[in-house]
């Protein structure tokens, strides 16, 4: 029985909010997610980020620390990783048969993600981690993750407008969703929020008597250094919120240190240095070429990602797909200049925009692009954006950058 093969039974019930089911199978299987003290990471973008530096730097100080983090890239295994490394294919199939043989064919079945949410909990639990850093998949309240009534510290990372059709159709309604992860007492850390959604967290702050830090963002120092609350450290991730990430990661490390954890400020520097976070503002060479990536999948993202792209000082041609669910207008608002050009292609295997829908919004939005063409799939426009003389950039979906960089392993074994 392979991955795929174990958890595709279950991709027939969709995203489907609710504690109910995880709950149940949980119990069912010891409730393992009580044996592991956690980090619970919420926010629209940035969360991936935060995990990574801290699980690199809790790696550095010598414990045993899981991650569980959202979606995929290129394999499943990526998801729950044991000190930054992927659980084994066979580890993971071996703990899925275990879950199978859990469920109560007489409940309710659990979803592909709770399914998957149960998997890490019972693999930290077996592997007696230290601590486990949890990102949420998706809002926080109802969130499968969302399972812990004594997270060591909450995170919530940022808070905008995206996946409205389940989570609510204003910035308030999604942080009081994002909100739901927070427990009574316990350390509540927050990044820049926008007024409406600050309001709703610090009311929600108010009412659970959470110790609360509004994170400011980190010093730029260098190209790649900064500092916060006095601890100068690299800053490996790209981009200009990395700023505000990193300072979230070191103001948790904080109060892990007040905790009594061991974090010396020698392990924070390594940790912070070692951190690697796949396809968000990452350089590859392909083909000969230097190639950016990022996912780049709603607005704020897309405002990052053009910040990063215009400290390059060059012409850009985006190669992008982008998914149905997604708010398209805002994406091309935040990327699109004049002169750029922009190489349209459906994201595989998912719920994709049609290319020439968005080629149209697109001309709409930004009228003097050099070029706006679409192509049946990505490495066609791939391609052809290399042959010209500006810089290319992939984006506009992690899917389609989970994609390439299967295809790409796949082409090199």
């Amino acid at each position: 029985m392979t991955i795929d093969s174990l958890l595709q039974p279950f991709q027939r019930f969709g995203v489907h909010l609710g504690l109910a089911r995880i709950e149940q199978l949980l119990a069912d299987l010891g409730n393992p997610h009580q044996q592991v003290p956690i980090i619970h990471v919420a926010g629209t973008n940035g969360k991936g980020s935060v995990c990574a530096y801290l699980s690199s730097v809790l790696t550095e100080a010598g414990y045993k620390v899981g991650r569980y983090t959202s979606p995929h890239l290129v394999d499943w295994t990526e998801r729950i990783c044991l000190n930054e490394q992927p659980i084994s294919t066979t580890e993971l199939e071996k703990i899925l048969q275990q879950i199978q043989a859990a469920i109560n064919l007489q409940k309710e079945s659990p979803t592909q993600f709770e399914v998957i949410t149960a998997a890490a909990w019972l693999y930290f639990a077996q592997q007696k981690v230290d601590i486990a850093v949890i990102e949420v998949g998706l809002g926080g309240r109802l969130d499968a993750t969302n399972v812990c009534h004594d997270p060591l510290v909450t995170i919530i990372t940022s808070i905008s407008l995206e996946h409205w059709q389940r989570l609510g159709p204003t910035v308030a309604d999604i942080a009081r969703e994002k909100a739901g992860i927070l427990k009574p007492s316990y350390p509540a850390i927050i990044g820049n929020l926008p007024r409406e959604a600050k309001e709703v967290v610090a009311k929600r702050i108010q009412e659970l008597n959470c110790p609360a830090v509004w994170v400011e963002p980190a010093q730029k120092l260098s190209d790649n250094w900064a500092e916060y609350q006095n601890i100068k450290y690299p800053l490996p991730l790209l981009g200009e919120v990395q700023l505000i990430n990193s300072a979230l990661a070191i103001c948790c490390l904080q109060h892990l240190q007040e905790q009594g954890w061991k974090i010396p400020l020698q392990t924070i520097e390594n940790g912070m240095a070692k951190t690697r976070w796949l396809g968000r503002l990452q350089w590859l060479t392909w083909n000969h070429q230097k190639l950016l990536i990022d996912g780049a999948h709603n607005p704020a993202a897309a405002e990052s990602l053009r910040q990063y792209v215009d400290t390059l000082d060059t012409k850009v041609t985006w190669v992008m797909g982008i998914l149905a669910t997604k708010d398209h207008a805002d994406i091309f608002r935040a990327l699109l200049r004049p002169d750029d050009k922009l190489y349209l292609v459906p994201v595989p295997d998912h719920s994709t925009a049609e290319p020439e829908y968005l080629a149209n919004l697109a001309q709409e939005i930004c009228p003097n692009l050099a070029e706006c063409r679409t192509f049946p799939e990505l490495f066609a426009a791939l391609n052809t954006a290399i042959q010209g003389k500006s810089q290319v950039v992939l984006c506009g979906s992690l899917y389609l950058i989970g994609y390439f960089l299967k295809r790409e392993s796949e082409i090199r074994d």
